[in-house]
């Protein structure tokens, strides 16, 4: 069966290998990818899951990825999907721990024009996508709404989702959209969601346990629990999950001063380079886990640093994986609802109006204020969008050329 499947396993791998930006940026590239290039999906089918993973909690763009396997092949081939995206960046995150430990120093001025970059990779998905997800009146004005509330408040992990409610409601007030043919129901596999609960609720007894009767090498099961915990509740993507992981493993440790020695620690130096450097990395935002699993188990040894990344990779990705399979079926099947399909329209146009607020709020933050702006970053930001839009210069070359002008610049 999995050779069939070898050119979009590869197209996959290519994808995570070049996939800059964050979930944002990765949904145009995707377009381009896997509708475009090949169409492994409809455009119709690539908006209609990322509306869908927007309203689950964990890593959206991961969850949009898993979907396209899920399509063409079942549950083996999103596993195999899913896998193929995370190792990358899991392992690049994951080897940064062991750079530190030996004490490598990577110049940081290499990384200075990465951030317009990933807002230059953002703007070109922002230009793919519009015409797919703006296209009338209501869309609009719940585009431009959308794109108000998120540039005020960015960060918020409750926001997105309402949002999407919100924008879905909105669209139902028309009778004019409903849904022109139906694909036969797709079956509920309860496992996954048994599962999912079933992981959890260990996790926390373990945890609490080991917590309470004082475990020797107890760390392990605290960091599966406190990365599952996360990748189950953190609605929102990246931009959430490392403020949430900043406080909880580095700010609110340091304020607590009894000695509690299978507390997950991770320095908040070491968490500033982490958080740096996952978004000059290709892949998903979440990765960051393998890097905090590895820092959290370096003080115990190699071998332990390892099983630390490796722990981190798993409960980070594992519900959200769990998650997305098991609701994804039940969307499906109320597509055969009117008031769903016409939600569609106004979930992509909050997703428009969330990506759109997302460039500005970065150009702000690395361009400056209007009466102050730095004009090479904003160079950067122009020239990314301007060569994935009308050339077909791999996104590495784009990558490797911003690090070695910030490096000699």
């Amino acid at each position: 069966m999995f050779l069939r499947h070898i050119p979009f396993l590869r197209a996959v791998a290519w994808h995570s290998l070049t996939a800059f930006g964050g979930p944002q940026a990765h949904l145009g590239l995707m377009l381009r990818r896997f509708v475009r290039n090949r169409p492994y999906v409809s455009e119709e089918e690539l908006m209609e899951y990322n509306s869908f993973c927007q309203l689950l909690p964990g890593a959206s763009s991961t969850q949009t990825l898993t979907l396209i396997g899920y399509k063409r092949g079942g549950v083996p081939l999103a596993v195999l999907t899913l896998l193929i995206w995370i190792l990358p960046a899991c392992f690049l995150m994951g080897g940064l721990t062991f750079l530190i430990g030996l004490g490598v120093w990577v110049e940081r001025s290499a990384f200075e024009f990465i951030a317009p970059m990933a807002a230059g990779f953002l703007g070109y998905a922002a230009v793919q996508l519009f015409p797919l997800a703006v296209k009338n009146t209501i869309t609009w004005i719940i585009f431009g709404i959308a794109c108000i509330i998120t540039y005020l408040f960015f960060g918020s992990p409750w926001m997105i989702p309402v949002l999407m409610v919100a924008g879905g409601i909105a669209t139902n007030f028309s009778n004019k959209r409903i849904p022109q043919q139906l694909d036969k129901p797709k079956t509920i596999r309860w496992w996954n969601f048994w599962l999912f609960g079933i992981i959890f609720l260990l996790a926390g007894f373990f945890s609490e346990t080991a917590r309470k009767k004082d475990w020797p090498d107890r760390k392990p099961i605290n960091l599966f629990e406190n990365t599952y915990r996360m990748g189950s509740l953190v609605f929102g993507g990246g931009q959430v999950l490392l403020p949430l992981m900043y406080e909880q493993w580095s700010v609110r440790p340091s304020k607590v001063k009894e000695n509690n020695p299978g507390a997950i620690r991770v320095d908040q130096k070491d968490m500033y380079v982490g958080m740096g450097v996952v978004r000059a990395v290709p892949g998903p935002v979440f990765s960051i886990a393998a890097f905090t699993g590895g820092m959290a188990m370096k003080s115990e040894g190699l071998w332990w640093q390892l099983l630390g990344c490796v722990i981190g990779m798993v409960a980070i990705f594992l519900p959200s994986a769990l998650l997305v399979l098991f609701f994804y079926p039940i969307w499906h099947n109320l597509k055969k609802y009117a008031v769903i399909y016409r939600s569609i329209e106004g979930i992509n146009a909050v997703v428009m109006g969330v990506l759109l607020a997302s460039v500005l709020y970065i150009l702000v933050d690395v361009v400056g204020p209007v009466n102050a702006i730095s004009f090479a970053p904003l160079l950067v930001f122009v020239a990314t969008v301007g060569l994935l839009q009308y050339t077909k210069i791999p996104a590495p070359l784009i990558v490797g050329a911003c690090i070695l002008l910030g490096y000699f610049l």
